[in-house]
């Protein structure tokens, strides 16, 4: 016979917080507490949450490191820039395709994403150092490959031992003459996550690549699209509702990217910024020096993808792209609808988990109201407060010792190429049209009332989560994928699609109605149970109990 799950009918958010924190001694139960929001209204405002503060140690976190950050998230979905790993030859395992970024080769055929480069430190190198390791590596990628750029990624030993990269880079660039040779300064333990990762490729890249290519690009409808990954296809999938629409992408920030692409990204006439997170360095530092405005889009979800294709034709303000939108809206959407009364009967009134990094905990939500779903909790890996709370917030937080580990650049308007693209007037005409530019409310206002809100959500926790509330379904990372799996609760990928996708867009939207439909409905998940909840083994207290 199958086990049937008991649900609790009516849990208080209250008692599930207290029941997480139980098990942790005193003072790592208060530091976890202010981790754990019970979504609320105080006052009008949304109630705080710590976030972007270490991880307590003892803890297994779902976090990245800086390094992943930077050279996987921001640099790994480039195809035509070389990525030189500069450390042992561990971290590199995550150089190589593990995060399922998809890309085109183009008409000149470069493509080393395929490719793993590393410069392979040994125990000598560590001890008398590699900078001369690191030069001879760079010489010889130019000789093989001739790339326009190489990307050096600096691991952690190389910060502890003190390498020079950015004078070996320096001096590299110079020798070679035409292929732009930098570095990042990305050692793992340098920031509390990946975040820190992300603003630092951010820095270089607009400090190396940006604006450094002015030949025009055509097209009408100039816009770059930040923070889209190409994961499993999907900024194929709305680079295809671009064009379909007649809007121009110069570059993707950094899905499916090339060097030339960031070279240009100062041509845009707007920035359509999708993960908040990871990018909004970038669009910040775009409209200081270049004068380019930016809005928050969500391209996951149909109706959000009609929202946000809508947002971009008013900001251009010519009817001919408005009226072209809303009929490429027309064409898309029935196959949407179809597959959606579909599925809808089964998936209705079911409960999800969202732990992801990025914006993707928010922006999937709404995929999941389509389908009448409801999220019961959510959080980040790796997100700041104004991720939760809002950008309103940010004047409010507070500078610690780890945030001024990283870089921060000082732009100021570029004397020949700062050009605003809309004036003051326009700005807030457009503005009261319902156009919101540098703004964005967090995952927060978003989430029902007394739901369960979680900054870097550990293993522990994700377990308990799932005793207590027993969801239908849990989205998270490859870490927690199989251990939920085992609590016969069905995961799915959200970081790399497992081997789905695309899921963006309405297209995207079509595929993953049917795959989430497949997975809670599936009656596997009921027959599963771990072996050790068959037969125990082992039984352990704590050592404060």
């Amino acid at each position: 016979m199958a086990t049937v799950k008991e649900k609790m009918v009516h849990w208080d958010p209250t008692d599930i917080k207290a029941e997480l924190i139980k098990k942790y001694p005193p003072k790592v139960a208060r530091k976890r507490s202010k981790q754990i929001l019970i979504n609320e209204a105080l006052e009008n405002q949304t109630p705080e949450i710590t976030a972007n503060v270490r991880t307590i140690p003892g803890i297994i976190t779902m976090r990245g490191c800086t390094y992943a950050g930077c050279k996987g998230v921001i640099m790994g979905p480039t195809r035509d820039i070389v990525n030189l790993v500069h450390g042992p030859i561990g971290c590199s395992f995550y150089a190589w395709l593990t995060r399922r970024n998809q890309t085109g080769a183009g008409p000149d055929g470069e493509n080393y994403m395929n490719y793993c480069f590393s410069t392979d430190m040994q125990d000598a190198d560590i001890i008398f150092g590699g900078e001369k390791k690191l030069t001879r590596a760079i010489q010889e990628i130019y000789d093989l490959m001739h790339p326009k750029s190489i990307a050096v990624f600096a691991t952690c030993p190389v910060g502890l031992i003190g390498d020079d990269i950015h004078t070996v880079t320096r001096n590299m660039k110079e020798k070679l003459g035409d292929c732009n040779v930098f570095a990042f300064s990305c050692e793992g333990y340098k920031g509390v996550s990946q975040s820190a990762g992300h603003h630092i490729a951010n820095n270089q890249l607009f400090r190396h690549l940006v604006g450094e290519d002015d030949e025009p690009r055509k097209g009408k409808f100039k816009i770059n699209l930040l923070g889209e990954y190409n994961i499993g296809g999907d900024g194929f999938e709305i680079d295809r509702i671009f064009k379909k629409c007649g809007i121009t992408n110069i570059a993707t920030f950094s899905g499916n990217s090339t060097y030339d692409q960031f070279a240009s990204a100062h041509q845009a006439d707007l920035n359509a910024v999708m993960c908040h997170r990871s990018i909004n360095y970038v669009a910040d530092m775009l409209e200081i020096k270049f004068g380019i405005p930016w809005i928050k889009v969500n391209f996951i979800g149909a109706k959000a993808t009609a929202k946000s294709l809508r947002k971009i034709a008013v900001y251009f303000e010519d009817q001919a792209l408005i009226d072209r939108v809303e009929q490429v809206i027309a064409e898309e959407m029935p196959q949407v609808e179809a597959a959606l009364a579909d599925v809808l009967p089964r998936t209705k009134d079911k409960t999800a988990m969202l732990f992801v990094g990025g914006s993707r905990a928010h922006h999937y939500q709404e995929l999941f109201k389509e389908l009448g779903m409801k999220t019961i909790s959510a959080g980040y890996e790796f997100a700041h407060r104004d991720d939760y709370e809002g950008r309103q917030v940010i004047p409010f937080l507070k500078v610690d010792a780890d945030s001024r580990n990283i870089e921060e650049i000082e732009v100021e308007p570029d004397d020949t190429r700062y050009n605003p693209r809309k004036s003051e007037e326009e700005l807030k005409a457009l503005e009261a049209a319902g156009v919101k530019f540098k703004h964005y409310d967090g995952l927060a206002p978003d989430m029902d009332n007394g739901t369960l809100i979680i900054d870097d959500l550990n293993q522990y926790e994700a377990e308990k989560l799932v005793e207590l509330m027993k969801p239908d379904l849990f989205c998270a990372g490859i870490k927690e994928k199989y251990s939920i799996q085992k609590l016969g609760v069905p995961m799915k990928q959200l970081h790399s699609y497992d081997s789905g996708g695309p899921y963006a867009g309405f297209k995207g939207a079509v595929n993953f109605y049917r795959e989430i439909d497949r997975l809670v409905n599936s009656r596997v998940w009921s027959y599963m149970k771990a072996p050790w909840q068959e037969n125990p083994q082992l039984s352990a207290a704590y050592v404060w109990e």
